[in-house]
């Protein structure tokens, strides 16, 4: 498989199970709108040049390349390698991973904890290229709950950005999928401020039978993003298994996924398939983990303790008060949590809410969203024939390990990995930063056969890479773990997800 795949591009499937991955140096361009280093044949004089190496173009250029899109014309100046799958007059979605700007320990952990903004630029490049004039490119994520959507924008350089892809002449807008903003104070909600939501509306899904749910089995358990968990099970009960998805989603013609190379405390990675989780109007819609533990079904914590009896029904009931009594009910649950950190530990040193290996809630809850996005429909129904066009473009050139997706720590792996296959792009990632696919259920689950696959493969086994690094062309499962990298995973999960002799 070395050199790429030796096909035109008209003649490429629609979900190619071929991951492509790009070495480049692991540094970011500083300046927006982060313009190319090179003057690169098919963007003519689109696009100012600037000083110096810009590793996100040479990385999705050179993936693109590797993959064998629109081959024959590469080098020249009717290259359109994003053909194949954008038309001119389409909506294209980009996806970023814009969890939260702001780290906990470092000013500028944003660059290895959400998706930069060259990476954006340089894919909405190709998309405009694709759309030749005509058309809308819409970049939109639905944040965490306490975040800013502004900061994120201004963060990773967006105004700038926007500016230059429409000198393209295409529409280009930013998009908050959020339907409401909240205010947190020592990890207790304060304030909840209505936004104006996704201008497509949004569509609800039933996935019924066939959620990754419906196997689950915790029905009246499930804990979602706000202490008041009745809303997620009723979502999430009497066979119901129902999400909220951005219309802008739905109704795109293609989505592109702009995951983050990052590890994570209740999946283990979160790679395209984790990403999903920013397509969703509601994060109370969302199970998150199951409460109690593995002996009564459970996933919150590890295994039973009078410890963590009393911090699960205590929990349980000061967060009944906060939401009976509006104002003395917040203050008495922020007080608790603080003594709770104390006592019971920290949530950066001690395993709870789901987050470690044994999480068996989260996993379903995204490769469902997966489902939703691939085969849903504006009218709210999900159709199993013609799955949507879904490409992922990875940003690694610098990643985040350990305890992500908020307080990682930097990891300057220098790549950049695509695919229109979410699941074989996740699995070729997972294995190069030392970890195993078959211990991952996001990734392994994944390839399991269903009325709505995610993938066409059967198997991470399955997957073929090719590589402008040797070591990294050919079957996944022969990339040796010392051409590899070595990720640490998040706290929870070590020991359970490293790949092994």
């Amino acid at each position: 498989m070395k050199g790429g795949l030796k096909k035109p591009f008209n003649m490429l499937p629609k979900r190619m199970p071929l991951v492509a991955v790009a070495r480049v140096p692991s540094l970011y361009p500083m300046v927006p709108p982060f313009d190319p280093g090179e003057a690169y044949p098919e963007l003519g004089g689109r696009s100012p040049i600037a000083y110096g190496v810009n590793a996100a173009f040479l990385g999705v250029r050179e993936c693109m390349h590797l993959a064998g899109l629109d081959l024959e014309h590469f080098g020249g100046g009717d290259w359109n390698p994003l053909g194949c799958w954008i038309k001119p007059g389409m909506t294209v979605l980009l996806k970023p991973n814009w969890v939260k700007f702001q780290h906990p320990r470092d000013p500028e952990g944003w660059t290895y904890t959400v998706t930069h903004g060259s990476i954006i630029r340089a894919v909405g490049e190709y998309v405009a290229l694709a759309l030749r004039g005509q058309g809308t490119l819409i970049i939109g994520d639905g944040p965490q709950t306490d975040s800013a959507f502004e900061d994120l924008a201004d963060g990773t350089g967006m105004p700038s950005v926007v500016e230059r892809l429409k000198r393209h002449g295409i529409d280009v807008r930013l998009v908050d999928f959020r339907k409401e903003r909240w205010d947190e104070k020592d990890g207790v909600i304060v304030g909840r401020h209505q936004l104006p939501g996704d201008p497509a509306g949004y569509v609800a899904f039933d996935l019924g039978a066939t959620s990754r749910m419906a196997t689950r089995g915790g029905e009246g358990r499930y804990y979602g993003a706000f202490y008041e968990s009745a809303e997620v099970n009723r979502h999430h009960s009497g066979g119901r298994h129902e999400y909220l998805i951005a219309g802008t989603a739905i109704r795109a013609n293609v989505v592109i996924n702009l995951p983050k190379l990052k590890t994570h405390k209740k999946t283990g990675v979160t790679l395209s398939l984790k990403n999903l989780v920013g397509i969703n109007g509601d994060k109370n819609w969302l199970p998150h983990h199951t409460e109690g533990d593995p002996s009564s079904g459970g996933d919150q914590f590890p295994g039973p303790s009078f410890r963590r009896y009393f911090e699960r029904v205590g929990g349980r009931t000061l967060r009944k008060l906060a939401i009976m009594l509006p104002g003395v009910g917040p203050w008495l649950l922020a007080r608790a949590r603080r003594f709770g950190a104390g006592f019971f530990g920290d949530t950066d040193n001690v395993v709870r809410s789901g987050n470690w290996y044994g999480n068996d809630t989260t996993w379903r809850m995204a490769l469902d969203l997966n489902a939703c996005l691939l085969y849903g429909h504006p009218d709210g129904t999900l159709q199993p024939d013609g799955a949507k066009t879904c490409l992922s473009f990875v940003d690694g050139v610098i990643g985040g390990q350990g305890n992500g997706p908020l307080n990682p720590d930097p990891f300057a792996a220098g790549i950049v990995a695509f695919s229109s296959d979410p699941a074989a792009v996740d699995a070729a990632c997972t294995w190069l930063m030392g970890l195993d696919p078959e211990r991952l259920p996001i990734v392994r689950e994944a390839f399991a056969r269903s009325k709505f696959p995610i993938s066409p493969l059967h198997s991470w086994r399955e997957v073929q890479v090719t590589s402008n690094h040797r070591p990294w062309s050919g079957s996944l499962e022969g990339i040796a773990l010392e051409d590899c990298f070595r990720f640490r995973p998040h706290f929870g999960w070590n020991g359970a997800v490293e790949r092994r002799f």
